[in-house]
């Protein structure tokens, strides 16, 4: 267990919400997945901490100001996000829910069958968290939101969004798994949705979601554009859409540039917009 310092968890102005950074192992955006505690669901617990022990600890106390967990979650099944939900089910002995649909998925990641499942529209086991669809950086993504609800003493809503949204920077959508169509429905979807707080998987909150989800569409468009000029300039092959669709460096993220352009080539492919033997070259290139 890391021995973090408990101070890295973060009550973001909410006493219902609580935010630890938990380090990771994996190519996450520096080096941390946030875990949350959200009224009474605990939310991509990516390994287990001091930090978030002593987060729960509070929430089990006597005098606690927001519920006990009750249930565990993740916002999908990738390797820096489920860590530790074996771990803190026992701790905890919460409903382990996962996204109906996904179950076996989720069980081979976090190394735990779920107790149940929830679909999107749907409350979180006995919470009043509700499931959100919100695919596209991967098929099972999900996101809880809370709040909005002024009866309850609760008016701004947040939406604890995983890796849907960054606040800085761009969130990987790659082949296979990633799906650009999916995911600019998804923040489309967001948008109309009108949360007041999007609370990222990685990195500070968002208090601007408009923005950031405008931000984040036009950045897929850019480089969609991008994917487009270096097909109709002669690019034949994957790796030459890569070469002409980044101006940037790509040592040590070559593997996620070519992900990402495969995403884009078999959106297009889809819409219609360039020719189908493309799927073919993805095929060929290991990127179906």
């Amino acid at each position: 267990m890391s021995g973090d310092d408990p101070a890295d968890a973060d009550r973001l102005d909410d006493p219902a919400v609580t935010r630890v950074e938990v380090p990771v192992d994996t190519r996450a955006p520096g080096g941390t997945t946030n875990a949350y505690l959200l009224d009474g669901l605990l939310v991509d617990p990516a390994a287990r901490t001091d930090a978030l022990d002593a987060a729960l600890a509070e929430r089990g106390s006597a005098d606690a100001d927001a519920p006990s967990v009750e249930a565990i979650a993740v916002t999908h099944a990738h390797p820096d996000h489920v860590g530790a939900v074996a771990d803190y089910a026992a701790l905890t002995d919460a409903t382990v829910v996962a996204r109906e649909g996904h179950a076996d998925r989720f069980a081979a990641a976090a190394g735990i069958d779920p107790d149940e499942t929830v679909a999107p529209g749907e409350t979180v086991a006995d919470t009043a968290v509700r499931a959100v669809d919100t695919p596209g950086h991967a098929p099972d993504h999900l996101a809880f939101a809370a709040g909005g609800d002024a009866a309850a003493g609760s008016e701004r809503s947040v939406l604890c969004c995983g890796d849907l949204a960054v606040a800085e920077g761009s969130v990987a959508v790659a082949a296979p798994e990633g799906d650009l169509a999916a995911y600019f429905a998804s923040l489309e979807r967001v948008l109309d949705a009108g949360y007041d707080r999007l609370l990222p998987g990685h990195g500070p909150a968002i208090d601007d979601p408009t923005a950031t989800c405008r931000r984040l569409m036009e950045h897929r468009l850019d480089r969609e554009r991008d994917v487009i000029a270096a097909i109709d300039g002669g690019a034949a092959d994957i790796d030459a859409v890569v070469d002409g669709a980044y101006e940037k460096d790509l040592s040590g993220v070559r593997d996620l540039a070519r992900a990402t352009v495969a995403a884009h080539v078999e959106k297009l492919v889809v819409e219609g917009r360039i020719d189908g033997a493309w799927r073919a070259r993805l095929t060929d290139a290991g990127l179906d």
